[in-house]
């Protein structure tokens, strides 16, 4: 098995050496600085955008996303298949320039705890020093601060992250700054419909948008190998929000817009304790994500609004239907959508996956099964599916879990621990048992009449 060291540079004057605890790591250079002392790989488009609205974020915010762009570089360019010894647990190393490195080494053991509950793979991560020419790196506006920004606001692309746009801004209460990160052409095209019809909706200065690709190909990166589980992208997009947040004066508060059933993920069978089995917004990682912010004292509160709601529920209770009714088809839930083209097709969600037997559960019983999104299997009762082939292992997953749910509702208070803890929220667990029954049942629903079995 391989080990992993990425090593974050800070432009031309940070040509130390840097030694690696493990010598005979396959070690990798970044530079996040160019000549022009300009922030490379996205992080630089983020800074300007902010400065544009006379905001300047805090150099633990910057630091804060070096680090979780570091993460996001050993997450997609290193293959599990090929460097596990168990076919999923990876070692990576990092090192990381920052700005005060005795307030993040204390936080090392929790970010690395963190890291491994959020992506099951062995972190290990180095803090050292930025070299003093790239002490400060964040842009000084040069313009005047933009006037009542109240909330930051995760907008993916996908549903959830949509139907959250809507209520935050029917309701009139807040200038928000709407946050998107991206990396693939689905994901950029959802965000940037879906931007463009809120400003057509609720008017072009109703909110402030910051858009960020952030990523790294086989140029940046030469490993020679990707990886497409991405378990840990969640924590680049909330650290992407995170620094958008410290630079608005005061506490600022950023809304997780997902669905109760999604953000607990509970297994649906053994199986999917593995690259099935994602917790991008399970309550211990937005929690452990929480004590790392407040440690750093960036001021900034996260918060899921939808935790103990299914995503039908979101739906059914949109502060604006007819105008979401209007634009969903278009946003994307799907988790590969460009599997279409093998099959010689656009881009579409494939209809089997769990975020997508989710949303067509979601859409049938918030909208009254009005739903003209485009799937690779557009009836899923046209014929039996194959229970052992990804078109039909989700399907009869979530029928079973259905069924032991219905005879026992109880079950729920159980199973819910089993993607991790739930200490720090006692008062919170009912609501989330509650929440996962109502979803899979939820999704049952939609799966009445549909047959799936082996080999068919």
């Amino acid at each position: 098995m391989r080990r992993f060291s990425f090593i974050g540079r800070l432009g031309p004057h940070d040509n130390c050496r840097v030694e690696t605890i493990q010598p005979d790591a396959d070690v990798y250079e970044i530079d996040f600085l160019d000549d022009d002392q300009n922030m490379g790989f996205g992080i630089g488009q983020a800074l300007s955008q902010l400065a544009s609205f006379g905001l300047q974020p805090s150099e633990n915010g910057i630091d804060l996303v070096v680090l979780a762009a570091l993460v996001n570089a050993g997450d997609t360019r290193v293959s599990r298949k090929l460097n596990a010894q168990d076919g999923w647990t990876r070692e990576i190393d990092l090192y990381v320039p920052v700005s005060d490195p005795s307030s993040w080494t204390a936080n090392t053991k929790s970010i690395e705890a963190m890291l491994r509950f959020l992506t099951g793979d062995r972190w290990r991560v180095f803090f050292r020093d930025r070299p003093s020419k790239t002490m400060t790196l964040s842009m000084a506006p040069q313009i005047f601060a933009i006037d009542g920004l109240t909330k930051v606001s995760l907008l993916s692309g996908g549903l959830d992250s949509l139907v959250g746009a809507v209520d935050l801004l029917s309701s009139g209460e807040h200038f928000p700054m709407l946050i998107s990160h991206y990396w693939d052409s689905e994901t950029a095209n959802a965000q940037a419909y879906i931007l463009d019809r809120l400003k057509n909706r609720f008017g072009k200065e109703s909110f402030k948008s910051v858009r960020v690709r952030l990523g790294f190909d086989k140029h940046h990166l030469t490993t020679g190998e990707k990886e497409n589980t991405q378990r840990g992208r969640s924590f680049l997009f909330y650290s992407l929000a995170t620094l958008s947040a410290s630079a608005i004066n005061g506490q600022t508060n950023v809304d997780i817009p997902e669905n109760g059933l999604i953000a607990l993920n509970v297994p649906l069978d053994p199986l999917r304790f593995g690259a099935l089995s994602t917790r991008t917004a399970h309550p211990h990682f937005i929690a452990s994500m929480q004590e790392l912010i407040d440690s750093l004292d960036l001021k900034v509160r996260l918060n899921n609004p939808y935790r103990h709601k299914t995503k039908g529920e979101m739906v059914a209770n949109c502060a604006d239907k007819t105008f979401l009714e209007g634009i969903v088809a278009n946003s994307m839930s799907c988790s590969s959508p460009a599997k279409a083209r093998y099959k010689k097709l656009s881009p579409r969600h494939c209809g089997y996956c769990v975020p997508c037997l989710i949303r067509r559960a979601s859409l049938k019983a918030g909208l009254d099964g009005d739903d003209e999104t485009l799937y690779m299997v557009e009836d899923l009762t046209g014929h039996v599916l194959a229970s052992d082939l990804p078109e039909g292992e989700h399907v009869r997953s979530f029928q079973l879990m259905a069924k032991r749910i219905r005879a026992n509702p109880s079950l729920a208070k159980i199973l819910i621990h089993k993607p991790g803890p739930l200490n720090g929220e006692l008062d919170a667990i009912p609501g989330y048992a509650d929440v996962f029954r109502r979803g899979v049942l939820e999704v049952a629903d939609l799966l009445k009449g549909v047959r799936a079995q082996p080999g068919a």
